[in-house]
């Protein structure tokens, strides 16, 4: 079965970005996250959401 959350450093890692950096995309709203007993997760629906917003921002401009 896939796996439906990563853990912030897996996320990170997957987007090729600094954890510093995904923290501030959290707190700015630009990334959902959720919270399973005090540890944040990032579903990988709200990156698919994320990215397809950054393609259709560069494909408007």
């Amino acid at each position: 079965m896939p796996r439906l959350v990563l853990t912030v450093p897996e996320a990170a890692e997957a987007l090729a970005i600094s954890r510093s950096k995904l923290y501030e995309l959290l707190a700015s709203g630009d990334v959902a996250s959720i919270r399973i007993d005090g540890s944040r997760r990032i579903p990988l629906t709200a990156w698919e959401e994320y990215v397809s917003r950054l393609l259709a921002e560069r494909t408007a401009a």
